[in-house]
Formats: structure tokens, C-alpha cells, sequence
């Protein structure tokens, strides 16, 4: 089974109107995300996913993509 990817959404360019770039692959989760499928940042480094402490944005991507994996890890 393949470790999930965080994803995360650049700044937008405000020099060239706003332009909003697609969505990257991040460092890591944030605390925020782990917290809210209920994992801390220790549990989760055991388990191979990447953890990013500066991040404090929580996207709901983010939060599916470790549910789905957690399910799939459990079985």
C-alpha cells in the first residue's frame, strides 16, 4: 500500500492579478488534519506519514485522503 501524499495550495500571485495555482504535494500533514482523524504527530511518523509543523491550514483533502488510508491499513 502506497503512503499518502499531503496536498497543499500555493500562495496565489498577486503581482499577475491573483492568478491561484493547483493544487502541489506538501512537506507534510498539519497537526490539524492528524488531530481530526485522531492521530498525533508521533503515531503518525511510525506509520511512515510525513508530518509538517509549520502548517496550520486543514484541508478537507487531506483529512479524506488519511481516512481512506487508515481504513485500508486497518484491513
Amino acid at each position: 500500500m502506497e503512503i499518502p501524499k499531503p496536498l497543499v495550495k500555493p500562495p496565489a500571485l498577486t503581482k499577475y492579478g491573483k492568478v491561484v495555482k493547483p493544487w502541489r504535494e506538501g512537506r507534510g500533514f498539519s497537526i490539524g488534519e492528524l488531530k481530526q482523524v485522531g492521530l498525533n504527530p508521533k503515531e503518525a511518523m511510525k506509520m511512515g506519514l510525513r508530518f509538517d509543523k509549520r502548517r496550520k491550514s486543514i484541508h478537507e483533502e487531506n483529512v479524506r485522503i488519511l481516512k481512506e488510508y487508515l481504513t485500508k491499513a486497518k484491513k
